[in-house]
């Protein structure tokens, strides 16, 4: 996978099928698989809502998710299509239209003149009485509660954080950098919001961010809070405690920004043995209670140390990554190194 800010990596290819044939392979999948639309979507790694729209072809589907499917129903990829970067259509249409206006005027951008009076005409006719779009709220989608939704929420306790307007995710650029892919992509599969990414100079820290007061307005709706976290020692929301899979995928969120996965090796007459830790830093209360109650219910045995939940049982971490999971490259990678470590006779 590419840095940020290089070419575009294999998960933002963009599979272009004939016209109808993106609508035929997904039913034929759909029918194959007997799945309904919430399985498949959730196979192809995208929300209901996506996948009502790759079936309707209002937006091409993602190379990841074709490999992800046909490797499901065990078949080969179709025949007749293409692969291309997102926005690949910007490109040639920008491309040939710079052409023509550079064969008519010599330049391009036009006429310089010929646009100011144009835009003068405009002025005087309607410019002046419409109000300014800058100054309009921009509108989003409005998601139902579902995991996705309790993922992000989880994000937002974690290393997230709300003022008036706008919305952060605050990730490390190295570390974070194929989860940083991961929450933009939360951001338009849940708001239908293409975010800005900000690095911070001489830092290793990297902002998401989304400017949409109704995004804040919703996700205060939603049970979270403009304004410090630890200050006003934000919970989670009851929506999410009360559901088995919303809790999970809170969870998740949380671990995935302020938890880490971690190996203690040591070494005892010559021979190296590997023990697996997890730990979950967090300064608000009620967010360490939830954390701690929930790896509990699991039928875990986590250790509190003032803002800290620890989990060392081998058998209990490994559980914990069947059960609940995790979308951070990160963390997934050190623990399928532990388990090849561990299997190979190691420790």
């Amino acid at each position: 996978m590419t840095e940020l800010g290089n070419k575009f990596s294999p998960h933002h290819k963009r599979v272009i099928f004939l016209k109808g044939k993106q609508k035929d392979f997904l039913e034929k999948i759909q029918g194959r698989l007997k799945l309904n639309n919430k399985k498949l979507a959730r196979i192809s790694g995208i929300c209901i809502r996506s996948m009502a729209d790759w079936k309707r072809e209002k937006f091409s589907m993602s190379l990841p998710a074709l490999k992800k499917l046909c490797q499901r129903a065990l078949i080969p990829l179709p025949k007749n299509i293409r692969v291309e970067d997102p926005l690949w259509y910007v490109y040639r249409g920008g491309k040939s239209g710079g052409q023509v206006v550079y064969k008519k005027y010599g330049r391009i951008g036009g006429n310089p003149e010929y646009r100011k009076k144009r835009w003068y005409e405009w002025w005087e006719r309607i410019g002046r009485f419409n109000p300014n779009k800058y100054f309009v709220a921009k509108k989003i989608a409005f998601p139902q509660k579902n995991t996705e939704l309790a993922e992000f929420v989880g994000i937002i306790l974690g290393d997230g954080g709300i003022s008036s307007k706008q919305v952060t995710v605050t990730l490390n650029k190295f570390d974070d950098k194929y989860f940083i892919k991961h929450v933009k992509q939360l951001f338009y599969e849940l708001f239908r919001i293409n975010t800005a990414v900000y690095e911070r100079k001489g830092e290793k820290a990297i902002s998401i961010v989304a400017s949409r007061s109704e995004l804040v307005d919703f996700l205060v709706d939603t049970g979270l809070k403009i304004g410090g976290k630890v200050r006003q020692q934000v919970g989670i929301p009851r929506w999410i405690k009360k559901s088995e899979d919303f809790t999970k995928a809170c969870l998740r969120g949380l671990f995935d920004t302020d938890g880490c996965f971690y190996i203690d090796k040591h070494r005892y007459k010559n021979k190296i043995y590997l023990n697996a830790g997890m730990n979950f830093a967090n300064h608000s209360l009620p967010v360490l209670q939830f954390f701690e109650d929930y790896l509990e219910r699991l039928g875990f045995h986590p250790t509190r140390k003032k803002f800290n939940i620890l989990l060392r049982k081998e058998g209990e971490i490994i559980e914990y990554f069947k059960k609940v999971g995790s979308s951070n490259y990160k963390h997934l990678n050190k623990f399928e190194h532990y388990l090849r470590r561990i299997r190979g006779g190691v420790g």
